[in-house]
């Protein structure tokens, strides 16, 4: 039998503009990407499905650890803006239209950042590439508390309530893996 994956918890202080309550039911979505992965994966019939619960578990992991430890300001001069990194081109990204992910890859390949666009957890993630920051764009991460409309101030407030650190560390441990 396959390993199984564990939920991992998250120390999410108040934020700004995305309420506890829908934090809280995030993370039971959260709950059943990690259920339906080990589901999936430990069961007699794997299929097709497997990606988007897999990548769903992966993807909220990324994203709630950058609300973990509180906000905290990007450096300008740190590696991950070094390297490339397009706060304005990234928030453009995540506004676009439709229900998926904003991230933002490191190549280990030809050793660069890339802004990417991801539709539906599995289709659009770049083989090879590691994600360093991740900003769910699906409704459920903010229709309750900014309304459909309300989703360039939801961008806004990530990033008010974003702990940049959690980018340098992912930034950091990927370019280690070279």
């Amino acid at each position: 039998m396959a390993k199984q994956f564990e939920e991992k918890k998250f120390n999410i202080p108040a934020l700004k503009g995305i309420s506890a309550k829908t934090i809280e039911e995030h993370l039971k979505l959260y709950a059943g990407y990690v259920k339906n992965s080990n589901d999936l994966l430990g069961g007699e019939e794997y299929n097709r499905r497997f990606p988007f619960e897999f990548n769903g578990m992966r993807n909220h992991e990324i994203y709630f650890s950058h609300f973990e430890g509180g906000a905290k300001s990007l450096a300008t001069d740190s590696e991950f803006v070094k390297a490339g990194f397009d706060l304005e081109k990234f928030k453009a990204l995540a506004l676009t239209r439709g229900v998926g992910w904003a991230i933002v890859y490191y190549d280990p390949i030809s050793k660069q950042l890339i802004h990417n666009w991801v539709d539906e957890q599995h289709l659009g993630q770049l083989s090879s590439c590691i994600p360093i920051l991740a900003l769910d764009m699906w409704e459920h991460s903010y229709v309750a508390d900014y309304q459909p409309s309300g989703k360039k101030q939801y961008v806004e407030d990530f990033f008010e309530n974003l702990n940049w650190k959690s980018c340098e560390e992912n930034f950091a441990n990927a370019t280690r893996l070279q």
